[in-house]
């Protein structure tokens, strides 16, 4: 099940100039199916609408991307549909062009088959020696370059590792390679600060307001390598995997925390990953 619509159509060609296969120059967003609804459609939504406003992109037509959607999922009870979204042909030139036409991608995945271990038992992680560079007109929206990413997934090739925790150029941790970070310390959960650099993921927005919701102290501030060291637990989410727990990084063991227990289950409440 690999389906794909370019502009509205069934096809799998863009043109060789479009400025997103050039530059990087757009956004995409990764999205769940569960039982042929997308429980985090609305954050997906307002996450690109903030990209399309830095960017300066002509947002989609809302009522018209549901409808593709719609057509992709026909049939379909669990997937994984991406949303790509380029500035569109420019040809040659950084120069933006103000009168080309966006390019819109929607393509529909399998929905990945994983251990339940992962969620169950955590995950192993390591440090990545790769940095993340501060770019405040970058930070938070998922745009197009994933070069940094790419870069840090080529450091590891066991199969026990399941994730990287990448710094900025300061040394402050800002996310996993595809996961934002949460530590938990006593009753208290913190988060890296991503005003700088990072991507702002939508669980990690619904899993703040859910925190704070339950009345949990959450802070959102630059947090040290030592600092995640000596967390008591730590997890990585995004929005595919929901939460994950993690059981060691860089050699240090986490015991099984009731607090990210509680968390994790109450996600799966509203969106089965496992």
């Amino acid at each position: 099940m690999n389906r794909c619509l370019v502009n509205g159509q069934v096809t799998d060609m863009i043109r060789c100039d479009d400025r997103g296969l050039s530059y990087g120059d757009g956004l995409f967003e990764t999205m769940a199916v569960v039982a042929g609804k997308m429980p985090l459609w609305q954050l997906h939504m307002d996450r690109l609408q903030r990209g399309c406003g830095r960017l300066k992109l002509t947002c989609p037509d809302m009522d018209e991307l549901q409808t593709e959607v719609a057509e992709l999922l026909q049939g379909v009870d669990r997937a994984v549909i991406k949303l790509l979204l380029t500035r569109g042909s420019g040809g040659r030139g950084y120069a933006p062009v103000t009168s080309g036409i966006p390019t819109r991608v929607l393509q529909c995945h399998p929905w990945p088959e994983l251990s339940r271990d992962y969620w169950e038992t955590g995950v192993k992680v390591m440090f990545c020696g790769h940095r993340l560079a501060r770019q405040p007109a970058l930070a938070g929206i998922k745009h197009l370059n994933r070069l940094d990413q790419v870069l840090a997934r080529g450091e590891w090739t066991d199969p026990d590792i399941q994730e990287g925790l990448l710094a900025d150029t300061e040394g402050h941790i800002i996310e996993a390679v595809g996961h934002n970070v949460f530590l938990v310390n006593g009753e208290t959960l913190l988060t890296p600060d991503l005003q700088f650099s990072g991507v702002a993921g939508v669980m990690r927005e619904y899993l703040l307001k859910l925190v704070s919701e339950r009345g949990y102290a959450v802070q959102i501030r630059p947090l040290s390598r030592q600092e995640v060291l000596a967390a008591d637990a730590i997890f990585l989410c995004n929005s595919i995997h929901g939460i994950w727990p993690v059981c060691e990084l860089d050699g240090k063991h986490y015991s099984r925390n009731p607090l990210v227990c509680d968390l994790r289950d109450t996600i799966a409440q509203v969106i089965p990953y496992y």
